[in-house]
């Protein structure tokens, strides 16, 4: 089944090439600061042998919710240096928060950044689920080679001129 989005604006253009089509760091120096904030969400699919390992805290590397949690705070942290064009940020908040969801044999991953600066964080937010994620397989590899990280995606922003996008169901 599709997804529905709704965006209150959109770009005109890829803002990150200039006129000759070079790609380029978007100079924002001219934008006001407002309050932005952005959640993303994603998840990790696990046996259910490791999802047990996981909830009964069993897994050899440690606590792997409250690991990968700080590590998705650190990854929010770090985005300017992981994507080449982005901004480097000042967040006000990061918040990763991961739950077992024993029915679908997966963890849930949300993430949700804030600032008041010239730009978004959108990347910040999808960075901060992916590392998470990612730590989540690190720390479960020797138990579930087999698990699929997916659906990382953005569920809203706010702030800033282009207005609020939503993610609809």
């Amino acid at each position: 089944m599709a997804r529905k989005t709704r965006v209150t604006k959109t770009p005109a253009r890829l803002t990150h090439f200039d006129e000759a089509g070079r790609a380029h760091m978007v100079d924002v120096s001219a934008k006001a600061a407002t309050g932005r904030v952005a959640v993303a969400s994603g998840h990790v699919t696990v046996s259910k042998e490791t999802m047990r390992l996981i909830r009964a805290g069993q897994v050899k590397k440690g606590d792997v919710l409250s690991v990968a949690e700080l590590a998705g705070i650190m990854g929010a942290k770090k985005t300017s240096e992981l994507i080449p064009l982005c901004h480097p940020l000042a967040l006000s908040a990061v918040s990763v928060v991961l739950k077992p969801n024993p029915r679908q044999s997966r963890i849930e991953i949300t993430a949700t950044v804030r600032t008041t600066g010239p730009t978004g964080v959108e990347m910040e937010a999808l960075t901060a689920v992916s590392v998470a994620a990612l730590t989540v397989y690190d720390m479960c590899k020797a138990a579930d080679r087999a698990m699929v990280l997916g659906d990382i995606r953005l569920e809203h922003k706010s702030g800033g001129k282009s207005g609020v996008y939503e993610r609809t169901r």
